[in-house]
């Protein structure tokens, strides 16, 4: 009783001090936000999503693993797969490249011994249909008949909880293997070892996307053990799988802990995060932490619309953007750095998994609305990289650097945080990061820095890069300034301009130039070759966009707002065509606007700088409507650890962030009758959009607390004052909205 007790208590507890922290209204607190999560959303086609049970943030994301078949299983699962493996306790959401799956658990029935070949690496797996699987925020299960055992999972930040119940005759089997991860990268050397009556623990070692990754385990037992044989080991890769066996059938729990560290602080973790006395094996009082802590987290934005399909994909997106970036350090504070050392409490939390050149359009800017806690942590965690490796992260994996990508995008994130008010860092240092991640001679930079471009002919994705480098240096700029840094002010400002010396004013498009400043010929705007030209997944009509540091910039070398508006259009009526050998994330086709990518979510907004609001709307809507659905193929392309659902529910509370950060949000077209966003200190802000319907896609008027209000954007500040917005909403476009120049979105610093 006292164990039930405390759990329930410490649940509530939990769930007051994170309400605390957002001030939720009562209606949020009284709400369960997770029955509008369906997580196998993105599960099919391109999506590559996460599914299994972890907390938001956390280091453990334990879910089911396929047999790798190929690029769509980069999350260890697709939707269209029916063969089950097991269980692994790490797991990436939405990437484009696979890695993880570390740790991988699988019940077998008393009467089955694996018998493993190089052709049958996965003997023991086993068919299962989605019928026999149910999935929510913070718990997986899943009946597998083969051995007939039935499967929940659970997690806390640190540990992986798992529930059996074997239903067979004879003893409980439990199978463990270290070798395949979720397919992508190679075990370099790992260990599994009996540590007590009932407990294992060990490590694996793998080379694979982070090119040295370490993790360690600690695992506990419900049962005593009464055998472990080590069934595939290597002489240099040391154990690879194992089984492990219990006296008879029915239930039985494990939980496995996780650490960057060892071992020992893997127990530790354990220990603080599901102790003893507070239900040692109390699977439903974990579960509903678990719950608990997404409702807390769901319930930071309050929608209304009588539209369940929506809703489903707003909550299930905003689900989705807290997945990563991912804990990586240990309860008592201490981490791995990359360089491999081990760092003691640093005062923050360190954190992992850092998709840079995705998450830094819209995934951080709204986490600063809805995670204001955790941005300091994130910047610090980036400035700790740049201590450990001499630069900022560009994508940030498990303790390594990937180098994946083009830009250095932990500059967005950085100079977001310091024009909000971010405090928790040391400001010349993170400016020092940056200037130092600018300066350095590689992926074309040495070439920046001497002549102004990087030529087509030095590199390949030389436009990408130069155009991504630009937003970047922008950033550095703004910040410079407002540090009174003049010398670094003129110097990045400088080179924030250089996207100008890739586009040619007599076709109006981002090409490549050699080393004789001459172009690249021949050039077809639509000729795309995966990591073999001049742009990084995608083409000439989708990068052409790629300014938005200075949309008023990218209109004049158009030769003004009416040619930048036709350019524009065409961008989403001509044909949606592909050249043979393009990249598979161009998905999410509108003519050549390509939604499925990151590099062209941006785009649909640019209208409103250029005074034509009302075409934006008009796009956004069509997005929202058309790229994401309720199904299990209901994001049209890789998720990229939140950004994609960071964008919907961004633009569908009717705004974005096109500078990432300029501190200002451009409106588009809100989807919902209204959408309150919980803010420190006990404030709200709500849109409210009144006559809105599928028709009525069309801003016809604002006010902001009570008065009118004519501009087509609202700046960060504002919002965090708290207020009321309310739009009025029509099926015919107010073509005055937003259309003088002083209403206009302008890339500045607000």
């Amino acid at each position: 009783m006292k164990q039930l007790f405390n759990l329930a208590f410490i649940a509530l507890l939990i769930f007051s001090v994170s309400s605390c922290n957002n001030k939720a209204t009562e209606t949020n607190l009284a709400t369960d936000y997770t029955q509008f999560v369906d997580p196998m959303i993105g599960s099919d086609y391109h999506g590559h999503v996460f599914v299994g049970a972890n907390v938001p943030f956390g280091a453990v994301q334990l879910g089911p693993n396929n047999p790798t078949q190929g690029w769509d299983w980069c999350s260890g699962y697709h939707f269209s797969d029916s063969l089950l493996i097991g269980f692994a306790h790490t797991h990436l959401s939405g990437t484009g490249i696979g890695d993880l799956g570390d740790i991988l658990f699988m019940p077998l029935a008393g009467d089955f011994t694996p018998a493993i070949t190089e052709e049958n690496p996965y003997d023991w797996q086993a068919k299962y249909t989605h019928a026999d699987e149910v999935v929510k925020p913070g718990y997986y299960s899943i009946d597998i008949k083969k051995y007939n055992v039935q499967v929940e999972l659970t997690a806390s930040d640190r540990v992986g909880f798992h529930k059996y119940n074997y239903k067979g005759e004879g003893n409980s089997k439990v199978l463990i293997d270290l070798k395949y991860g979720t397919g992508w990268d190679k075990i370099d050397t790992g260990e599994i070892k009996q540590v007590d009556k009932n407990s294992i623990e060990g490590f694996r070692f793998s080379v694979g996307w982070a090119k040295d990754q370490r993790v360690f385990f600690h695992t506990q037992f419900s049962k005593d053990i009464t055998n472990i044989e080590i069934i595939r080991s290597d002489d240099k890769m040391g154990d690879l799988t194992a089984v492990i066996e219990f006296e008879g059938n029915g239930e039985l729990m494990a939980k496995t802990a996780l650490s960057p560290v060892s071992e020992a602080n893997a127990k530790k973790n354990m220990n603080a995060e599901v102790d003893e006395e507070f239900g040692l094996w109390n699977f439903d009082g974990v579960y509903e932490i678990a719950k608990t802590k997404w409702n807390t987290e769901l319930g930071k934005i309050n929608i209304e619309t009588t539209n369940k399909s929506d809703k489903t994909i707003f909550y299930t997106a905003l689900y989705h953007t807290m997945i990563a970036p991912s804990l990586f350090n240990d309860s008592d504070g201490t981490y791995r750095g990359t360089d491999k050392e081990v760092y003691p409490n640093p005062g923050f939390d360190n954190y992992s998994v850092f998709s840079l050149w995705d998450t830094y359009r819209a995934a951080h800017p709204l986490f600063t609305l809805v995670q204001p806690n955790r941005v300091n942590d994130f910047v610090n965690s980036l400035l700790a990289a740049y201590d450990q490796q001499g630069t900022l992260p560009v994508w940030h994996l498990k303790g390594n650097e990937t180098d994946c990508m083009v830009g250095y995008h932990s500059v967005p994130v950085i100079v977001d945080a310091y024009f909000k008010g971010f405090k928790g860092f040391d400001p010349e240092k993170a400016f020092a990061a940056m200037k130092a991640s600018a300066l350095i001679d590689v992926k074309g930079l040495d070439f920046i820095q001497t002549q102004g471009y990087i030529p087509a002919d030095s590199q390949v994705e030389s436009v990408a890069k130069a155009l991504e480098y630009a937003i970047d240096d922008w950033c550095i700029a703004a910040m410079a300034k407002d540090l009174g840094k003049t010398d670094d002010y003129e110097l990045f400002s400088k080179r924030a301009q250089y996207y100008k010396n890739y586009f040619d004013t007599n076709i109006k498009f981002m090409r490549g130039k050699l080393a004789d400043g001459s172009w690249r010929t021949p050039f077809s705007p639509i000729h795309s070759q995966h990591q073999k030209d001049d742009f990084c997944e995608g083409n000439s009509w989708q990068y052409s966009w790629l300014v938005p540091q200075d949309a008023e910039g990218l209109i004049e070398i158009h030769g003004g707002e009416e040619t930048f508006i036709a350019k524009l259009d065409s961008l989403f009526t001509i044909p949606s065509d592909q050249v043979e050998g393009a990249s598979s994330d161009i998905s999410g086709l509108i003519g050549q606007y390509a939604h499925g990518n990151e590099p062209s979510h941006h785009i649909t907004y640019l209208y409103a700088y250029a005074g034509q609001q009302w075409k934006t709307a008009e796009k956004v809507r069509e997005i929202c409507n058309t790229m994401y659905t309720d199904q299990p193929d209901g994001i049209c392309g890789n998720e990229d650890c939140g950004q994609m659902s960071a964008w919907y529910v961004l633009s569908s509370m009717g705004m974005y962030p096109v500078n990432p950060a300029a501190g200002a949000y451009v409106f588009g077209s809100p989807l919902f009758d209204k959408a309150e966003i919980g803010l420190p200190g006990g404030k709200h802000f709500t849109f409210v959009a009144k006559n809105n319907s599928k028709e009525n896609l069309y801003i016809q008027s604002i006010t902001l607390n009570g008065e009118a209000y004519t501009k087509s954007f609202i700046t960060h500040k504002q919002i965090m004052e708290g207020g009321e917005l309310v739009y009025s909403m029509g099926n015919t476009p107010n073509k005055e909205f937003g259309k003088a120049m002083e209403n206009r979105p302008q890339s500045v610093v607000y």
